[in-house]
């Protein structure tokens, strides 16, 4: 398997081909928010090929020290899932960032059916070396459970690492508005709208400060 990293227009045809079909719509954050990512030299969008032939992709938004990724979108194409082959594209994004976070919604609706795929999505990263961490997080009004694979076993620090992805690029008020993280056990989630992007990094903000990676 390969990793190759995508340019703006194969990332636009991926999301638009793909990640719209494999994601609920509350959990996909806007083309134009990867992009901008793309731009500050904090975001890998990754096709994964095998012998010339796309299999999967993975969108890495990664901590500006490099440290880490998180791991916000992950999927195998259509037509060859159940094969193992999720199982090895994230074993070879451990090795390329060393330590992996992972955000996978919480099981926690009225619906029992989605609960259960929930459930099963959660225990796949758990068979592929993920642990599910002490915290939860609320990220514009979803709810998610927290994942890490790395060699970090202090929670606490995790969590500093995981916040500090956010907090690079989004000024306080908006950290404080729409990221809850951590959401504490008793802490209500805050009703938000879908994804939203500042206007500009805010000036001395953690955007700011890694501007062009």
């Amino acid at each position: 398997m390969e990793l190759k990293r995508l340019d703006k227009e194969e990332l636009a045809a991926l999301y638009r081909d793909e990640m719209m079909e494999d994601f609920p719509h509350s959990e996909l954050k806007p083309l134009s928010a990867m992009l901008r990512l793309m731009d500050m030299g904090r975001y890998d969008p990754l096709l994964i090929t095998q012998d010339g032939q796309a299999v999967g992709y993975a969108m890495l938004w990664l901590a500006g020290d490099r440290s880490g990724a998180l791991l916000e979108y992950f999927g195998v194409l259509r037509g060859l899932r159940s094969a193992g082959q999720g199982s090895r594209i994230l074993s070879m994004l451990s090795g390329r960032y060393g330590q992996l976070f992972g955000e996978a919604e919480a099981p926690c609706s009225h619906d029992p059916d989605i609960n259960e795929l929930r459930q099963r999505r959660i225990a796949f990263y758990e068979r592929n070396g993920f642990r599910v961490l002490d915290y939860q997080c609320a990220l514009f009004g979803v709810r998610f459970n927290c994942l890490y694979r790395g060699p970090e076993g202090d929670d606490r620090k995790v969590e500093a690492l995981h916040r500090g992805i956010y907090a690079q690029y989004f000024s306080p008020a908006h950290m404080e508005r729409y990221i809850q993280l951590p959401l504490r056990p008793d802490e209500a989630v805050k009703p938000a709208p879908e994804w939203v992007e500042e206007a500009f990094p805010p000036q001395g903000s953690g955007a700011d400060r890694t501007q062009g990676g």
